[in-house]
């Protein structure tokens, strides 16, 4: 398995680039661009994290914003109401209990309402530069594609592949996979012809290689 998880990393670094996942670094933009990035397609994301933070950059701001102000500057990430009043939430719970400052421990950040393991995982790795293993659905579709784990869900797929993932690749697991996803490893309609990893991928050997020779 170690062999496989250091050719599927050198094949995905290849696609790799110097912009990260996630295109903001202050904690408190990690944070909320990764909530608004739920169910939603990573350029919508970028539009709408982008508007929202142009009014209101940091937590203080937001937790004083109007909602439907706030929803409308989030509408390119879709199911705007229920995000506008989760992200506020997010800013007002962040300036009660932690002083306006997003904390760095798992445990905290889960214990804040409407962060889950993604989240709290992107914001460790990409906020902090800590070891963490954020699955959001790149990272779950093409795990599962190459054959490293079977599961059903996100959730599932996150301690399933720290327990074949040695902890130093961690960090940069989620930005490979975000863009091998991007670029070769698509929701819909994979590169498979253009994929290195074709020969070790257990979506190729069973669906996609019978779609190919038909």
């Amino acid at each position: 398995m170690q062999g496989k998880i250091s050719l599927i990393l050198r094949a995905m670094r290849k696609y790799s680039d110097n912009s990260p996942a996630i295109g903001f670094s202050s904690p408190f933009q990690v944070l909320i661009s990764t909530v608004l990035s739920q169910r939603t397609r990573d350029s919508n994301t970028a539009k709408a994290s982008a508007q929202l933070f142009a009014e209101f950059p940091d937590s203080k701001k937001l937790s004083k914003a109007n909602t439907k102000k706030i929803e409308g500057l989030i509408k390119p990430a879709g199911f705007y109401r229920v995000k506008a009043e989760r992200i506020k939430q997010i800013a007002e719970q962040l300036e009660k209990e932690f002083q306006g400052k997003v904390p760095k421990t798992r445990k905290q950040l889960l214990s804040i309402k409407g962060v889950g393991p993604k989240t709290a995982g992107c914001v460790i790795v990409y906020a902090f530069k800590g070891a963490e293993l954020p699955v959001d659905t790149h990272v779950h579709r093409i795990s599962n594609r190459l054959g490293l784990v079977k599961t059903k869900t996100p959730e599932k797929t996150e301690p399933a592949l720290k327990k074949i993932i040695p902890k130093k690749y961690w960090a940069e697991i989620n930005h490979l996979m975000v863009r091998y996803g991007q670029k070769i490893c698509l929701s819909k309609n994979p590169r498979c012809n253009a994929c290195d990893l074709r020969k070790i991928c257990a979506y190729y050997k069973t669906i996609a290689k019978k779609q190919h020779s038909s």
